[in-house]
């Protein structure tokens, strides 16, 4: 496995790549604001003495852009090999220590230029193997969540659940009025006092945090429902699942009542030149739109993914996508446009053949 590791690694060091490595032990503060408490079900956590509540490194791409943004030359591109440690509940049959190896591309001058190389570099890496390649574009979601004619409370929950598919479809269908007021949230927004008869206060909400709530909740309530002509052409976005040229047409077509997601679909049009350019048949491409949104939730453009559709039971041998967003958060106002993507070598070793 570990030659399989080392053989991926040279491959991305002879595209340019600065070969770097992670510590294992990753302050969890940082994961859990990123990503909320949902982190822990997905990671080994433990409490440090000195250092406080630390992680078991889930993936490579937080701490090598962390470490980017602390002072690294631009543009830049990074590999990287190790293990990572993720906690398997829904698939106790896989392994939850394995090996990944990465390359990551920090580069502002032409984002997906950027994209077409990550693609078809992990493309040419990936070549002696037969593996269907997936690939979509959540900022073309967001793009039509953030166009919609609603309050931006409600915009910013669904941006929040873009990554949950079943949560995000529960709150289009609540904001639409397709769904019934739980009696329990019905008696809190009726009109007076929440409060008056309530028993002592024991949470760890006082008073005024929960009448915020309240507050929050009757603002919401008092919201027209989202037009079904709104929620018909979201539906229509996520429907999109052809090759990338008919793709291309469809959303273009959606664009004409969905103006918001235009500037999206039109960097999705310059990806395409871009991957033709670099030998990618992208007449043969899958595009998804709904693809990556069960992936790590920093993805906010561009995704990709590679399959042995032979063996459907196995994880992906390869996945990645664009994270601007990330460097926003982590560069305490600096960013820059970032793309990378991870190999499994344990996954490629059972797949057997040769890669190049």
């Amino acid at each position: 496995m570990q030659d399989e590791a080392a053989r991926l690694r040279a491959a991305f060091e002879a595209a340019g790549a600065q070969a770097v490595d992670c510590a294992i032990l990753q302050p969890a503060e940082t994961l859990l604001d990123l990503y909320g408490e949902d982190i822990r079900a997905r990671a080994y956590v433990t409490q440090d003495p000195s250092r406080g509540e630390q992680m078991l490194r889930p993936d490579f791409t937080v701490p090598v852009v962390q470490m980017h943004m602390r002072g690294g030359a631009e543009p830049a591109r990074y590999t990287y090999a190790g293990a990572v440690f993720r906690r398997q509940e829904d698939h106790p049959e896989r392994a939850s220590e394995y090996l990944q190896v990465g390359y990551e591309v920090f580069d502002r001058r032409d984002p997906q230029a950027a994209d077409a190389e990550v693609f078809a570099l992990f493309r040419d890496v990936l070549g002696g193997h037969d593996l269907r390649a997936a690939t979509g574009d959540i900022g073309i979601l967001t793009a039509a969540v953030q166009g919609l004619k609603t309050s931006a409370r409600r915009r910013a929950a669904l941006m929040r659940h873009i990554w949950r598919p079943r949560r995000f479809r529960q709150l289009i269908d609540r904001f639409a009025g397709r769904t019934a007021m739980p009696p329990t949230r019905a008696a809190l927004l009726a009109e007076g006092d929440p409060m008056a008869n309530a028993a002592p206060v024991i949470g760890l909400r006082g008073e005024a945090e929960i009448a915020a709530r309240v507050a929050a909740l009757r603002e919401d309530a008092a919201e027209p429902p989202l037009s079904e002509g709104q929620v018909a052409l979201i539906d229509a976005v996520l429907a999109v699942r052809e090759t990338c040229a008919y793709a291309l047409d469809h959303l273009r077509d959606i664009a004409v009542d969905l103006p918001a997601i235009h500037s999206a679909v039109e960097r999705f049009a310059r990806r395409c030149d871009a991957l033709s350019a670099r030998g990618v048949d992208v007449g043969t491409l899958d595009f998804e739109a709904s693809y990556g949104r069960t992936s790590m939730e920093y993805y906010d453009g561009f995704v990709f993914g590679f399959y042995a559709e032979a063996q459907p039971d196995l994880p992906p041998v390869a996945t990645g996508g664009r994270y601007d967003a990330l460097t926003r958060q982590l560069g305490q106002g600096a960013s820059i446009p970032a793309v990378g993507g991870v190999i499994r070598p344990d996954i490629l070793r059972m797949l057997g053949g040769a890669v190049r």
